[in-house]
């Protein structure tokens, strides 16, 4: 049997995918909804972030399989038929000639074939960080190219997977590419994986040609392509820099809903816990506060080998079957789908105002007695924690303004990486600087309370 007429096979689908029309979606508003967008990543090694950018020695060709991904597949789709998530392939993933990858490939494109999913680029979670501008654009636009070839039917991606990308890049997508949706932003990524580019709002917004991490001002500076965060992140475990010892008795700044730091890390029962009250934040008391809601996660192929495939595939058996079992009108869709949603809704950054509330799940350092409310909008991102077990007062922990300029590092090199992108001015969550100890709200100035009021008249 030829090769694509056997991975259509396996789908129960017609030999010629490519002759398939795209399957059709049925129409979907932002307000009212739930949403979680899920990419499954294809690599050939950790961070690469070109055909000859492999920042990690480790080799994991033989952990990404054909086996593997259907698994993985298998398991998101099961009581979840509609679901559609996105894959992201690097460039090696997409040039590899190994049987794997080429399977790996066919299988995707008859998938988007009869799901609708998403097959799109991914140039590593880092690539400002060690390319110049004109060499991440030169390969996106390579990379496109080779996908659409691929999957055929005049397919071409809604979004680039991109980790980190900087506003020249989301521009260039938007303007040459008609792309209008990115993933390039890590929130709250501080000191981990090597850099970091803390400093964004944590929900969709049009980007500055200042600074991917600022929402443009207005029209002078708006960058047409929806920048979306890649992970959810529980707010209290964000607060810190980095990861630091035990992974109970320590902390990790990145403790989420991502598999490596919940279902690796703690196992499957404590993993999914933290999972689940992760996407409370949002599907419970975030949906009121913004009348939608939004989750998203990147799961890496090579973790079906890597860390065990009982644990993987049980793992996202877990996720995705106790999520619409808490919350059964949530849609599973691809992250070019759900960054259009709310470009249709939202024209500019003008309108959205986020608010989100969270008490810790009382799980490592998500700490059951604190209370953090953030408050995001076009001008500033706002954080206030307390300790709700001794009614403490509120403290402001962080205050970044997105209404001063601001300008991104210049051109990185592999030679001359630059390693943090952080947007960082008056008072960061970090609280790496003198200048970042938390105040009352009421003790910073008053310019400041006025704009702050401006959005969240409740605080005045």
């Amino acid at each position: 049997m030829e090769r694509r007429s056997f991975i259509a096979g396996m789908l129960g689908m017609p030999a010629l995918v490519k002759s398939m029309p795209m399957v059709g979606v049925a129409p979907m508003a932002l307000m009212g909804g739930r949403f979680v967008t899920l990419c499954i990543m294809i690599r050939t090694t950790p961070w690469e972030v070109s055909r000859d950018v492999k920042l990690h020695p480790r080799e994991e060709g033989s952990w990404h399989t054909l086996e593997g991904v259907k698994a993985m597949r298998e398991a998101f789709a099961e009581g979840n038929p509609g679901g559609r998530l996105t894959w992201g392939f690097t460039m090696n993933a997409l040039e590899d000639k190994r049987i794997n990858y080429v399977q790996i490939r066919e299988y995707a494109a008859a998938c988007q074939a009869k799901y609708g999913d998403e097959v799109t680029y991914f140039p590593g979670y880092f690539p400002a960080m060690y390319l110049p501008r004109t060499r991440i654009n030169q390969e996106m636009s390579e990379a496109i190219g080779i996908i659409s070839g691929f999957v055929g039917r005049g397919y071409k991606p809604q979004s680039i997977i991109g980790g980190f990308l900087p506003a020249e890049s989301l521009k260039y997508l938007a303007e040459k590419e008609g792309i209008h949706v990115a993933q390039a932003v890590i929130w709250s990524q501080h000191n981990i994986d090597g850099g970091g580019a803390d400093g964004s709002p944590s929900y969709p917004y049009y980007p500055s040609t200042e600074h991917f991490c600022k929402p443009a001002q207005g029209a002078r500076d708006f960058v047409d392509c929806v920048n979306l965060d890649g992970w959810t992140m529980d707010f209290i475990c964000a607060r810190q820099s980095g990861a630091n010892g035990h992974e109970i008795t320590g902390y990790n700044s990145r403790r989420g809903v991502g598999p490596i730091e919940t279902y690796k890390g703690w196992g499957l029962d404590l993993g999914n816990r933290e999972v689940m009250h992760t996407q409370s934040i949002h599907f419970d008391k975030g949906f009121a506060l913004n009348g939608f809601g939004w989750v998203t996660n990147i799961w890496e192929a090579q973790m079906y080998y890597e860390f065990g495939k009982e644990l993987i595939i049980g793992a996202l058996r877990m996720w995705v079957t106790d999520t619409l079992k808490r919350w059964p009108d949530v849609k599973f869709v691809t992250f070019g789908e759900f960054g259009n949603l709310w470009r249709a809704h939202y024209k500019n950054n003008d309108n959205w105002n986020y608010k989100f509330v969270e008490r810790g799940s009382g799980l490592g350092d998500s700490y059951n007695n604190l209370e953090i409310r953030w408050f995001m909008n076009k001008e500033f991102r706002l954080a206030l924690l307390h300790d709700w077990h001794k009614k403490t007062p509120e403290m402001v922990i962080d205050f970044t303004r997105y209404d001063l300029a601001v300008r991104e590092p210049g051109d990185a090199t592999p030679a001359k990486p630059i390693k943090d992108w952080s947007l960082i001015n008056r008072i960061n969550q970090k609280g790496l600087r003198p200048e970042d100890k938390p105040v009352l709200l009421r003790e910073l100035g008053e310019e400041e309370k006025r704009l702050i009021f401006k959005y969240c008249p409740e605080l005045a």
